[in-house]
């Protein structure tokens, strides 16, 4: 067991302990706030506090974690093993030049996202504004980092302990945003899009409507054939969510009632979690979240407790309260549009901490690595390309024994049009996640 001291025993304390020791390392520990106790250990331990007892292991503390309220903290960086850090520190005993328990819960808990920013065109936090992208360091699971280097410093200087830490893990996931291209959408939509590619003289796409209503050519979006062969072959545990929304600018898949949708549904859950993906609009209503994740429960008969945002449209402190008062245990919204990445710098299942509450929920929070749309429509990476920019990341999670989270839709999986090369993507992508 390490023992820790520390001058307060505050929630935040608690939070971010327990995930760098309890969750990351794997190891027994305990917090006290008694100096004799401290002293007279004689096993594992450090104290983290703004000056040390005497000669033990020291992590020199900023104020954030015993701190109540959000401010705007005027961040001083450093670098420390070729990465950018902050919340340095100075006194010459501290193990690390940073507070690595400050900057490690100022990620993790998004602190930035509940400070002023400048919104996207869909109101979201984007990459761009996050402290990871702008000091260069969104591609590291720098939480994950620490927590080994933290580990490993004391190993050095307490040779009989060992920590097991956890082991790598590979999560495909897909959301169905439009489950068919053309098929299904009932006879007013059909029509519209026809009329608007008559409008535009687009005579190719109304051939291609045609042809597949008329089931000559199979839907471009059915890809669930390739999606279960890809399942038996590398044996998949994918995690599906879907959209199951009345129609909006935002929120186009097909009608609610339809029994063909349905009935995708139901086939989807025999060899796959289902979760509801939220739609845009229910951002804006409690009622219409509640009433999108009781459909989908009835026609799965069973509780929906898994859910990821339409757009990934995240604003906290609200959406995950939202999610927890209607039984959702687990989210996967955690990522970003225009960016693959480390939204909160891990690459671990992590508890929400609600920071407006200064409290941690049971809420579990799946960061995503990367999203298909990322690469293909925010960066115009090229299927040639693709790659070159998700091996590296694979490799980052591996480093670390994390969990690869991946996004995909049906969609993207069609093979054709401007997803023309991606299966191979896919596919490969599938090979070096499970190495």
């Amino acid at each position: 067991m390490i023992l820790i001291f520390t001058d307060k025993i505050t929630n935040r304390i608690k939070f971010i302990f327990n995930l760098y020791f309890g969750l990351l390392l794997r190891v027994d520990f305990k917090i006290t706030v008694n100096r004799e106790e401290f002293t007279s250990y004689q096993g594992v331990k450090f104290s983290y506090s703004r000056q040390p007892i005497s000669d033990e292991m020291f992590f020199q503390a900023c104020n954030v974690l015993f701190e109540r309220g959000i401010t705007n903290i005027d961040l001083v960086f450093g670098e420390y093993a070729g990465l950018p850090v902050f919340f340095t520190v100075f006194q010459k005993e501290s193990a690390l030049p940073f507070d690595p328990f400050a900057a490690g819960f100022y990620l993790v808990s998004r602190y930035e996202e509940y400070l002023p920013y400048r919104k996207d065109e869909y109101g979201r936090f984007s990459a761009s504004e996050s402290l990871a992208y702008q000091k260069n360091f969104l591609h590291k699971p720098v939480v994950n980092i620490w927590a080994l280097t933290i580990g490993n410093l004391l190993k050095s200087r307490f040779p009989g302990f060992n920590f097991p830490g956890t082991s790598y893990k590979f999560i495909p996931t897909i959301d169905i945003d439009a489950a068919w291209s053309y098929k299904q959408k009932g006879f007013m939509r059909t029509m519209g899009g026809l009329a608007v590619s008559l409008i535009n003289l687009d005579f190719h796409e109304i051939s291609k409507r045609i042809k597949v209503l008329s089931g000559r050519n199979k839907d471009p979006f059915d890809t669930y054939d390739f999606q279960l062969e890809m399942q038996k072959k590398y044996d998949l545990h994918p995690v599906y969510f879907i959209l199951f929304a009345d129609y909006g600018l935002n929120d186009k898949n097909i009608p609610v009632q339809n029994r063909a949708f349905q009935t995708l549904i139901k086939s989807l859950s025999d060899y796959a979690e289902l979760g509801i993906h939220p739609s845009y609009n229910s951002n804006f209503s409690v009622k219409k979240l509640k009433e999108e994740i009781s459909r989908l429960s009835k026609v799965l008969n069973r509780e929906i407790t898994s859910s990821r945002q339409h757009f990934l449209k995240l604003q906290l402190p609200s959406t995950y309260r939202n999610l927890i008062n209607l039984d959702i245990t687990d989210d996967y919204s955690m990522g970003f549009a225009a960016q693959p990445g480390f939204r909160a710098g891990i690459c671990s299942t992590f508890n929400f901490y609600d920071l407006d509450a200064d409290v941690e929920t049971s809420l579990r929070i799946h960061p995503f690595t990367l999203m298909d749309g990322t690469l293909r429509d925010y960066m115009n990476i090229t299927a040639e390309d693709a790659l070159t920019h998700i091996v590296p990341l694979i490799s980052e999670v591996k480093a670390v024994n994390g969990i690869f989270i991946s996004l995909w839709h049906n969609e993207s999986l069609s093979n054709a049009g401007r997803w023309s090369g991606w299966h191979a993507v896919y596919e490969n992508m599938l090979k070096e996640a499970l190495k």
